[in-house]
């Protein structure tokens, strides 16, 4: 009875003191006013949580590293690959490459949203010729290999550095549109055009632009056919009751989102090649009080391309072509399976968990290249088909 009594007490006073915290609301440091009270003149503070990720992203814990230190030998002889230590800070990195089916959702979108705009489209189309050689049967390739089902887990190829930032855009302001429909800060999806059910239904908005996510929190995304159910509450002491979403009155004022508020996502965009590289070394898998015990050279330990582990051993751990009409090997259990590139997700991950950062395609970064960078780039933060935010 004493342990069940004590142990009583302890949630007690648990409970109590959780709910006088609850109670207190949150004060300025340097100033001492309450924030989210409309008395006090409405300053927002909201819980101060850390980001998700958006979709396909995992964290990348960010440091310092050789960069460059990779590569074991000057190919070109141009002295253009000097090794020099920068920091690279914490970032999200897409987990695989861009794959068809993700290039086809962007081509679907342009084609509902812009029927009569041709050349847009066009303009997004990749480059399927590359797969076009003279003397070589790829015409299958080039009439297939973006479009059949066999291939939508495979990498994109094609794709310019231009088309790559555009996807970028797209891609940020489709997730965060997403996330407002989803959670009522914006009319949901089924009833954006006046097609949902009942009283549910909203009227079509008056601007039919598509979403942008720097015109919304600009302001001048709002209104009738747009505004959500659960907009958020307007603390202001200036702000007005009005028309609320579906054009009912409300009884509080709302707004749409702030970047304040934690809820939308941050801007996609192409690393930049200090980024890629130390994402693709992943060393934090070889470090141990700050100290890194082995180097790499390719995003797996060792000197080999194949497996060391026993429960994998033997199996090629990327794809790349081994020799002059030789793309994978002999048929059979230690091949690489793939005589083009392969799926996004083969082989094992490194131990930031991102698939393929050796072999299979090249990838577009956010650097523009020139030989004298190296001499002026700065050694913090220096400034594709994977995208980061």
């Amino acid at each position: 009875m004493k342990v069940l009594f004590t142990n009583t007490a302890v949630v007690l006073i648990g409970i109590s003191t959780l709910m006088s915290s609850c109670s207190k609301r949150q004060q300025s440091e340097k100033t001492g006013i309450t924030y989210n009270d409309k008395k006090t003149g409405g300053y927002e503070r909201f819980r101060q949580t850390h980001p998700t990720p958006g979709p396909g992203l995992i964290p990348i814990e960010g440091g310092t590293f050789v960069m460059g230190g990779s590569a074991d030998q000057d190919v070109t002889y141009d002295y253009n690959n000097v090794r020099r230590r920068v920091t690279v800070p914490s970032f999200y990195m897409d987990e695989t490459e861009v794959a068809n089916q993700d290039w086809l959702d962007y081509l679907h979108w342009i084609n509902v949203t812009y029927p009569q705009d041709h050349e847009l489209y066009y303009n997004a189309l990749p480059d399927t010729l590359v797969w076009r050689n003279p003397l070589s049967y790829n015409e299958p390739y080039v009439d297939n290999y973006l479009r059949h089902p066999a291939y939508q887990d495979y990498p994109v190829v094609g794709v310019t550095w231009d088309q790559a930032q555009d996807y970028c855009t797209w891609r940020t302001d489709r997730v965060n549109e997403n996330i407002l429909r989803e959670t009522g800060r914006m009319v949901a999806w089924a009833d954006q055009n006046g097609t949902g059910k009942g009283k549910a239904a909203a009227p079509a908005p008056a601007n039919k632009e598509p979403f942008n996510t720097d015109i919304y929190l600009n302001g001048q995304y709002k209104g009738a056919g747009i505004d959500g159910k659960k907009m958020m509450t307007d603390l202001s002491p200036n702000a007005k009751v009005t028309t609320g979403a579906n054009g009912k009155g409300g009884k509080q004022p709302v707004r749409p989102v702030r970047i304040e508020d934690g809820i939308l996502k941050q801007a996609y965009r192409l690393p930049t090649e200090a980024e890629w590289e130390y994402a693709a070394l992943a060393l934090i898998g070889n470090t141990q009080f700050e100290n890194i015990n082995d180097g790499k050279i390719y995003p797996w330990n060792g000197l080999g391309v194949r497996s060391a582990k026993r429960s994998t051993r033997g199996l090629i751990l990327a794809n790349f072509k081994r020799g002059e009409g030789d793309n994978a090997g002999v048929g059979g259990y230690l091949n690489d399976k793939a005589d083009i590139t392969a799926p996004v997700r083969s082989y094992q991950p490194n131990d930031f968990g991102l698939y393929n950062m050796a072999g299979n395609v090249n990838e577009w970064v956010q650097d523009t290249y020139r030989q004298t960078s190296f001499e002026e780039f700065d050694d913090f933060n220096r400034s594709y088909k994977r995208i980061v935010c």
